[in-house]
Order: structure tokens, then sequence, then C-alpha cells
């Protein structure tokens, strides 16, 4: 689950993290009270709240925005209400989003903080060792992703202990990557340390701050702020459900996220229904191996019915990506001839338009193969996960 930047930024002083004054305005008239009370002199920022990153390289589709992105310094008071009616209401489109991009529907306003210098840092879930990793780079408010690819010498990464926190040693380390004297242990031992504390407290799959400030003063400021939560711990911390927004989701994540679903897109063209992460990572990583790529995944849980299935089946052939699907199902709590119940109840409103591979295995695999072999349906079926990819790139290519 995301939030936005200012939800993010309000989180993280609650643990006691440096973040700049400010706060959300709907209307420009109201940008610029909220601008007059952080600050008599300025120059303030105005950030478009869109949950997706790249806010400031990103342009907006819409004439009457101009040509300046979702992130602006603005040092007249006067002005603030002209930038202010630029964003709202207007689509604003990154590398983060599609080409639709997502419509600004308000502003947070907040004081400009003078910084000696900036860098980049994050917290993630590294799930092959597994570890909370942390990622420092000295390059600020650029592609994260990019660099990781292209300019591996440019990010730090350290393993964190879940239960020892960040070493003194650990931050020399930081300090001597980012060329800073030894003068900032103090201030990064206290940011990071918080930092982490947040992390762990809520269950966060990621939290990054990019740009990370450094005051004259030496201290350490967020000048940005991201938040993805685990969504399986979310009953944890109902005060985190409250502040979401769903309404810039995609129809099919919320219509996923209603059945009880994992669903995440991908850029390729396969389609995958599992139930359970290692298959969908067994599958994503096959897929890939023989040059291709997923363009979804489905990861439906126990206590669900044929309609919830048929509902998850759905979700997957309305992606437009899509020209192959692959279902990939262990028998458990996740019964197999519930997931051919639901196949036959979605090829009734949707039809089978692309090919289908099926591989089951586990409880009542026998009687939904019975199910789907009775049902005159197009369904190509495979007794392990490489021989069902190998079949539905067979097919997928003769379809071409």
């Amino acid at each position: 689950m995301n939030i936005h930047e200012y939800q993010a930024k309000k989180i993280l002083a609650q643990y006691g993290i440096n973040v700049p004054k400010g706060a959300i305005a709907y209307t420009p008239s109201e940008a610029k009270r909220v601008a007059q009370k952080l600050s008599s002199r300025g120059p303030w920022m105005l950030k478009a709240q869109i949950q997706a990153g790249a806010r400031a390289t990103g342009h907006f589709i819409d004439h009457d925005a101009g040509g300046k992105g979702g992130i602006r310094l603005v040092t007249q008071i006067t002005n603030i209400p002209y930038e202010t009616s630029q964003m709202l209401n207007n689509t604003l489109v990154t590398n983060q989003t599609d080409e639709k991009g997502r419509l600004v529907t308000k502003v947070y306003v907040e004081t400009h903080e003078e910084t000696k210098s900036s860098f980049y840092v994050s917290m993630i879930i590294d799930n092959i060792i597994p570890a909370i990793t942390l990622l420092i780079s000295d390059v600020a408010n650029e592609n994260i992703v990019h660099l990781a690819q292209h300019q591996k010498d440019k990010i730090l990464r350290l393993n964190l202990q879940y239960d020892q926190g960040i070493s003194d040693e650990q931050i020399y380390k930081i300090l001597d990557f980012l060329s800073l004297d030894k003068v900032y242990l103090r201030s990064f031992h206290d940011f990071l340390g918080k930092l982490l504390f947040t992390f762990i407290n809520l269950d966060a799959q990621m939290i990054e701050i990019n740009p990370v400030g450094i005051l004259p003063d030496k201290t350490l400021i967020a000048l940005d702020a991201k938040i993805n939560f685990d969504d399986n711990a979310l009953f944890r911390h109902p005060d985190i459900v409250r502040i979401h927004e769903d309404f810039e989701e995609k129809s099919r994540y919320r219509k996923a996220k209603t059945c009880g679903f994992q669903y995440h897109e991908f850029d390729g063209n396969i389609g995958c229904i599992v139930n359970g992460e290692g298959l969908a990572l067994e599958a994503m990583d096959i897929i890939k191996s023989k040059g291709y790529l997923t363009a979804c995944s489905l990861n439906v849980k126990g206590g669900v019915d044929k309609d919830k299935i048929a509902a998850g089946i759905k979700i997957i052939m309305s992606n437009p990506r899509i020209e192959g699907v692959f279902i990939n199902i262990i028998g458990g709590f996740v019964r197999c001839n519930l997931i051919a119940d639901g196949i036959l109840e979605a090829s009734k409103d949707v039809g089978l338009t692309v090919p289908l591979v099926v591989r089951f295995e586990g409880t009542n695999k026998n009687e939904a193969m019975s199910i789907l072999e009775q049902s005159n349906l197009h369904i190509i079926f495979a007794e392990n996960a490489d021989e069902a990819v190998d079949k539905l790139l067979a097919k997928m290519e003769i379809n071409d």
C-alpha cells in the first residue's frame, strides 16, 4: 500500500525525523494562506501530490498547466496561486506513471530549506538474503533504478540486522562513500537509526527519501518521502489503513484488493495466476529465462470461492498487455477444483481470447482436470511450470 508524500512526512515527523514545515492545499487561495502561515518571506516549495515519483521531471498533459513539472520553487507569495492553479485538476505524467498520468487534486506547500548538500537513501526488504537493505547514493533526485542498472558504483548497499540497529562501522562506510567528514557521525546515526525503527515498527516494504538534505548545522532533513507498506501486515496498523486513498489506483488493483488478492503489473505480455509468492517468482523467473516478461501476476489466497476466482481471472484478462495466461496452482487451502470452476465462470463473461496453460498439483487436482477437459474450452495442460511456459510460448508464437 502506498501513501502520499505529505502523509509519509507526517509519519516520519511522529518518529522524530526532521522534515520541512508544510501543509496541504486544495485550492490556489488556500495554498497562498498556507504559504503565508509557513513563512513570511519564502521561498516555498509547491508539490503535486500523486502516488508516483519523479514529479519534478514530469510534465502536465494539459495546456493550461504550462511547461513546468510537479515540483516547483516559488520565491514570491503573489505567484503561489498562479503556480498552484497550473497543477490542480490537471494531469501529471512521470516516468513512474503510465501515459495517462495521474490527476492532481491537492498540492503540498512547504518551506524551502537551504542545504549544504543532499543524497539519496532508502530502506527495502531484500527477500533473497533476507534482510533489510539500506541503499545510499550521492546522486540525489535521480532515477535509482537507472543507477542500479547502469551505474552500480553510485549506490552503496548495506544489509542491516533486524535486532542490532545500525553500527558505527556502517555509518563510517556511509560517510566515506559520500565523502563526508566523521563529524557527521552523530547526525547520521540519529537519522538512520530513527528511519530503521520507523521501517520495522510500521512493517514497511520500502521507505525512500530522495533527497535527504544536510543543513548548515550538520543535521539531516527529509526533503521528500515515500513509504510502501506490507499489505499482509496492515491489520496491525488501522491508523495507516484509514489514511489510504485508493482513487489513484488502477481499477484492476482495486478489484483484486476487494477479493483479497495480491495483484502486480509489469512490462511483459504474459499473465500469471498463482497461489503463493514462491510460485509467482518461479513463474516470472522461468518466463524471463526464455526471453519473455510477465505482464501481471495475481496471487489468490485461501478462503475464496469460485466467484472470487472468476473475478480474479477477469482482472487478468482485462489487462491489455496480455497475450497468454499461465495458471500455476498447488492445491491446499485453494483447491484446484475451485480454480477450474472459476475459469469456467470467467469464460462465460470474457471468453478465452488468448492461449491459457494450466498446471495443477495438490488437492482435487484430478477433479479440476476433469472439469476443464469436459468444458470444451481450448485449455492446455502441463505437468510442471517449465513445461507450462514452453507450451504457452509455443502457442503464442503460433497465434502471432
